[in-house]
């Protein structure tokens, strides 16, 4: 069966890979296609999506977007739009402004938690001179600390965010119009994560909320993601067939930064997206 991965992230925001790499990798692992979804930055894009011709792998751009909805935090993805659509543009000035913003600030407030940091250390980790928290978790991965990145987010980015009052996103209401007015299609990563719908009370709460996103624009949800419970597999099946919602799926690859995920395939081998998922999302793209 032909597989795929629409769920991938490189060195650009916090995997470990460059962008060419994963492309590489992806010929490697036998995958028939893959979409690059850094996180709210698409700078790793053309690179990709060269190597990818190159490797004979088929690619869709992407993008995870991080959104408030409802005093919730959720990720995006975002495939297939068009970067240089104004409407496109509008959604990602803004992130970018969040993402790079205060960042002396960060840096100070990891600093006076013991790290040996400085903005001179961190300029040396930003891709293509993005000074963003990205640069600053590159800069925290070279230091061994952990041997993962998320802690380095625990303890050190995600506070710095809260205590600075940076703690916010563009909205899901504002988005996912937008995303639509550039051409892309969005799908609705890790519901069952914190990050996500997963501090919903119940299924009840999480289906009403998958239905509003519907009606904002919200195109499909990953019906596999490497960690779902058989319970979470089963209800993201059924909000995908009760609504007519658009399948994707991936393994949230990071490279080392999350060792035990692997790309194509998540832990062990537990998933294998199918490549009609693909084959459906260009079909709604209309290409």
């Amino acid at each position: 069966m032909k597989t795929i991965d629409l769920h991938v992230h490189s060195l650009v925001s916090d995997g470990s890979f460059t962008p060419h790499d994963l492309a590489v990798h992806a010929r490697e692992q036998g995958l028939s296609a893959f979409a690059l979804t850094d996180h709210d930055v698409i700078a790793g894009t053309e690179e990709a999506a060269a190597a990818a011709a190159e490797a004979g792998v088929e690619f869709i751009n992407g993008m995870e977007l991080t959104a408030d909805f409802k005093g919730h935090k959720i990720h995006v993805i975002c495939l297939g739009f068009a970067p240089n659509h104004a409407a496109f543009q509008t959604v990602y000035k803004k992130v970018r402004a969040i993402k790079e913003g205060r960042i002396e600030d960060i840096i100070e407030f990891v600093r006076r938690k013991g790290v040996d940091i400085s903005w001179e250390k961190v300029e040396k980790f930003a891709y293509q001179g993005l000074m963003d928290r990205y640069a600053i978790m590159r800069y925290l991965v070279s230091l061994h600390m952990y041997d993962r990145a998320q802690p380095l987010w625990d303890h050190y980015l995600d506070p710095a965010a809260v205590e600075l009052g940076l703690n916010f996103s563009i909205t899901a209401e504002e988005a996912l119009p937008l995303i639509h007015q550039a051409g892309g299609v969005t799908s609705l990563a890790h519901f069952h994560k914190n990050i996500g719908l997963g501090n919903l009370d119940n299924r009840q709460q999480q289906e009403q909320a998958i239905v509003e996103l519907h009606r904002l624009g919200l195109d499909g949800m990953e019906r596999f993601y490497p960690n779902y419970t058989a319970e979470d597999e089963e209800f993201a099946a059924e909000m995908i067939r009760k609504y007519d919602l658009m399948s994707t799926g991936g393994t949230d690859f990071h490279g080392t930064n999350r060792p035990q995920i692997e790309l194509g395939s998540g832990i062990n081998g537990n998933i294998s997206v199918p490549y009609e998922f693909f084959r459906g999302i260009k079909e709604r793209l209309g290409k």
